[in-house]
């Protein structure tokens, strides 16, 4: 099973925000929670064990780094590179 970590400042706002825009993308997808788990953190509080692959905003990218596999989006609010970030996260741990 893969994990997906979103992490912002504070966990609550834009964390929360692509969390349920990642979990739409999977939806439509037909992807289901028995393949792969979102979930939120804050950046102060997160670890490299929460999650696979962390998704973050561009802003946070060099701060989220101790997590390990990190991906910066330009816009989190861009649902097309959402999806091409989350596609290519599939393809790449043989989901999609």
């Amino acid at each position: 099973m893969l994990r997906i970590g979103t992490a912002c400042g504070s966990g609550l706002g834009s964390s929360f925000m692509v969390e349920m825009n990642i979990q739409s993308i999977l939806k439509d997808l037909g992807i289901g929670e028995d393949q792969v788990i979102v979930d939120h953190y804050d950046l102060g509080n997160a670890s490299a064990s929460d999650a696979d692959v962390w998704i973050v905003g561009k802003d946070l990218e060099s701060s989220a780094q101790r997590l390990g596999d990190v991906r910066a989006m330009n816009s989190i609010i861009d649902m097309n590179e959402l999806r091409e970030v989350v596609g290519t996260i599939l393809k790449e741990n043989n989901i999609l």
